[in-house]
């Protein structure tokens, strides 16, 4: 299926590696012109120069500390042509509420949730004076499980997910889509980190996390390209009456609570 979004330059953020990469990967694929920006110069070129050979597309790259104070406006002035904004970094920390304590709450939701907020912002006001964008969300589907082990990430997406749903409400009116991913568990460094500190908190040996990921969907956690094609529809025009709303990539989890 032909996903019309050749020649469209697409933003992600936190580009680099993990899911951002995958979503690179794809939407480069599909023609589009990409615009990458993560902390790291070097991932970031060497994915670039990567992408380019397979796919032949231009790939601009900027490394951008995003919790920076002009992070913002630095980003909008280098790329505020996007058609399609892609907001993909951050990671908040796993643990309860006695093991995440308020500097790294404020330093995770600094980056992923004010950060989501604050590029939005910009973007946004961009899109609108063109008539035209998409704005896309990868947030998380501990926003709709409640995870006691996961509180920060379970509170800072489910922020994000009334964020985009009230955003992509009214979107429409200006010629803008908003709208959100809930992946589940992705199989990424991230994923494999987090379910280590739990095998440990379990098991009393991070080694053991190979049981966690039995307990999954499948028995496996989804494949990046399963998230990142999902993102490649909801950004194309083969999408165009959907906004503010939320697609959650999980295998069933958040409607299967017995799942842990």
């Amino acid at each position: 299926m032909d996903m019309q979004l050749a020649g469209k330059k697409v933003l992600i953020t936190g580009g680099s590696r993990g899911i951002g990469a995958g979503l690179a990967d794809a939407f480069a694929q599909e023609g589009c012109a990409l615009m990458l920006v993560s902390r790291s110069e070097a991932s970031l070129e060497a994915l670039r120069d990567d992408l380019r050979t397979r796919h032949g597309v231009a790939i601009d790259t900027l490394a951008l500390d995003l919790t920076s104070p002009q992070a913002p406006k630095t980003l909008v002035q280098a790329f505020g042509d996007a058609d399609i904004l892609i907001n993909n970094a951050g990671a908040i920390p796993g643990g309860d509420l006695w093991r995440v304590d308020g500097k790294r709450w404020r330093e995770a939701w600094e980056l992923k949730v004010m950060g989501y907020i604050d590029v939005t912002r910009e973007f946004y006001a961009c899109m609108r004076e063109r008539g035209h964008g998409v704005i896309l969300n990868n947030i998380g589907s501990g926003g709709e499980t409640f995870d006691f082990n996961y509180i920060a990430g379970t509170a800072g997406n489910a922020a994000l997910m009334a964020f985009t749903r009230a955003l992509g409400g009214r979107s429409l009116h200006h010629g803008i889509r908003v709208l959100g991913v809930n992946p589940g568990p992705v199989a990424t460094q991230r994923i494999e980190d987090l379910m280590r500190t739990r095998a440990q908190e379990q098991f009393g040996d991070p080694e053991e996390y190979a049981r966690l990921f039995e307990k999954l969907p499948l028995g496996r956690p989804a494949h990046v390209r399963e998230v990142a094609d999902l993102f490649v529809f909801l950004a194309s025009p083969r999408s165009s009456y959907t906004s503010g709303t939320i697609f959650t990539v999980d295998g069933g989890m958040a409607s299967n609570q017995s799942i842990s």
